[in-house]
This record gives C-alpha cells, sequence and structure tokens, in this order.
C-alpha cells in the first residue's frame, strides 16, 4: 500500500469521523442514558464494518449503480433514522441523567442497543456512498497488496477511528453532562433533532423528486 496514500486517507477519514453528525447524536445518547456506552460504539463500528465487507465483495459499487435499489435503502434508512429521533425525543421529556439512576443493563438491552447502532451507521446509504465514492480513491494499483485487501485495510481503519473518536465522545459526554441534568437534556433534545432532521432530508431525496417529476 502506498504510504502517502494511506497518511492522507487517515488525516481524511479522521476529520470526517471527528465531523458531528448522527453517529455522534447516537454517541453522546448511549454515553448519557447508558451504563455502558460500549454496545452503541460497537453498533456504529459494525455497520461500518459492513460497509466494508460490501466494499470489498464488489457489491457496494454495484449498489451505488443501482439508483432505484439505492432509493429504497435511503428510504428504509430515513424511516429507520425518524423513528430512532422520535424515541430519543420522547426519552427526553422524562430523562434523567445523574449517576445515581443509571441501572445496568441486562443482554437483551445491550443487543438492542448494539443492533440499533449498527441500523444508524450500516443502513445510512450516504456511508455507503462514502466508501465507494472515496475509500476506493486511496487504493493504489501498483502496489503488492491487491485491491480487495487494501481497500479492506482502509475500510477497517476508518472503522479503528471511528471507534476511537466514538468512544471519546461518549466518555465526554457522560464525564461533562452527567451531573449537568439541564445541559444534557439539551444535548439529548440537539441530539433527537439531529436524527430526525437527517430522517426528513433524506426522505425528501426521494420523495420530492418523485412530485416534481
Amino acid at each position: 500500500m502506498n504510504p502517502q496514500l494511506f497518511f492522507a486517507f487517515v488525516l481524511l477519514a479522521g476529520a470526517l469521523a471527528c465531523t458531528p453528525g448522527v453517529d455522534w447524536a447516537y454517541s453522546i445518547t448511549a454515553g448519557l442514558r447508558q451504563r455502558s456506552f460500549i454496545p452503541a460504539v460497537a453498533g456504529l463500528c459494525g455497520g461500518y464494518v459492513l460497509h466494508t465487507l460490501l466494499m470489498v465483495a464488489g457489491l457496494a459499487a454495484l449498489l451505488a449503480g443501482m439508483p432505484d435499489i439505492l432509493g429504497w435503502i435511503t428510504v428504509a434508512g430515513a424511516a429507520y433514522l425518524l423513528w430512532l429521533g422520535i424515541s430519543t425525543l420522547r426519552s427526553w421529556r422524562v430523562a434523567s441523567f445523574s449517576a445515581a439512576d443509571a441501572v445496568g443493563s441486562p443482554a437483551s438491552n445491550q443487543l438492542r442497543t448494539f443492533l440499533q447502532g449498527m441500523g444508524t451507521s450500516g443502513i445510512n446509504p450516504k456511508g455507503l456512498l462514502f466508501y465507494v465514492a472515496l475509500v476506493l480513491q486511496f487504493v493504489s494499483p501498483e502496489a503488492p497488496l491487491p485491491v480487495p485487501v487494501q481497500s479492506g485495510l482502509l475500510g477497517l481503519t476508518f472503522v479503528l477511528l471511528a471507534a476511537i473518536v466514538y468512544t471519546c465522545v461518549a466518555l465526554l459526554a457522560r464525564k461533562l453532562l452527567q451531573s449537568r441534568p439541564g445541559a444534557a437534556r439539551k444535548v439529548t433534545l440537539a441530539s433527537g433533532v439531529i436524527m430526525v432532521g437527517l430522517g426528513v432530508v433524506l426522505l425528501s431525496e426521494q420523495l420530492v423528486p418523485l412530485f416534481v417529476s
């Protein structure tokens, strides 16, 4: 793998992971509402592992070339984000974020948190397009490693960077906001609004052209 290309990718991928968005919102919510945010972060990273596997298998590029299928994926992702955002807003009304209120999560809740995180990043079509349009630009055909191996390593590098960033976000949210219920409620409200807002944007991108045409 070309060291210069890899270094450039690390810088770009790190910057993207540090950009606030739905993943940040979910990490913050998990950091505030649950005793352990690890299942949430693992789920978010699991979604990107799924994108990496699709990219290595060549399915990501295939799906990107099928606008109808990608459109349905976008609609499903938008509906999921709307549901997750509305659930967050509903919990905001009765949320309590003091350390004494945190309770241990049974295995079923941890699995649900993991799957919700995986859905948040995995069903987002923008994540799919990121892997198709950006990651492959840093693959060098002249490198000794095969292209699928290079793309897989790049994809997993982004997963590692995302894991570090989202863990820090969740941990900071807990340390800085858990003792400040008022601020924590505002952040939770903002997280729900971000999820709902992105869901509306994704849904409008698919529905508006239908009405215009």
